[in-house]
């Protein structure tokens, strides 16, 4: 579908550089100014740059590291940085990511959890998504006893604009199997993402 302004110009073939030039000009700044004449082209490729999941799989990201192994036991990754950008304002919102599933026959490698959370948080998001995203990918492609995730993050939006909480952090989570079927799993879970430690 064409894109189309206000006026019902055609907006495709405008560069990214010049839309950005004109967002620069409408928010009251000078994008040809010393300091700000390269401002267009670094949005551009930082834009690239942050939504880079929209060209990425959950297929890409495992690839073929998927390994037969009879273990049966909780794998958790816990504390895995994100930053994503909301799709309502365009504001980043960070934190981070704690990824488990039960294997039944299968692993994965232990950073594919990780790159699983890059694919989906870099795309314009919301934290519920995201955290269903991350959390159905697993359960699709290695068919695990179960799978659970949390995310826990810092929303821009709600921090610089709106309601101007700086300490207010947004908690969801995503479960499937065994680790809805049965509290002791779950409750095992919580309590491993939860617990601090001395680092290694």
């Amino acid at each position: 579908m064409t894109e189309r302004s206000e006026e019902g110009k055609d907006l495709a073939a405008v560069p990214f550089e010049a839309l950005v030039a004109e967002i620069i000009r409408r928010c009251g700044d000078d994008p040809e100014r010393d300091g700000m004449s390269r401002t267009p082209v670094r949005v551009r490729d930082s834009m690239r740059f942050l939504t880079q999941g929209y060209r990425m799989t959950a297929a890409d990201a495992i690839g073929s590291a998927l390994f037969e192994e009879q273990h049966h036991n909780m794998v958790l990754v816990k504390d895995i940085e994100l930053y994503s950008l909301c799709e309502h304002h365009l504001l980043p919102f960070f934190g981070k990511a704690h990824v488990a599933y039960i294997p039944d026959g299968r692993i994965m490698g232990l950073s594919k959890a990780a790159r699983l959370v890059e694919v989906f948080s870099r795309r314009f998001q919301v934290q519920e998504r995201l955290t269903e995203q991350i959390a159905q990918a697993i359960w699709d492609t290695i068919l695990p006893q179960g799978v659970a995730v949390v995310i826990e993050a810092y929303h821009l939006c709600m921090m610089m604009r709106g309601v101007q909480k700086q300490n207010s952090k947004t908690v969801t989570s995503a479960m499937r199997g065994a680790f809805l079927e049965d509290l002791r799993t779950r409750e095992e879970f919580l309590r491993l993402i939860t617990s601090t430690h001395t680092p290694l």
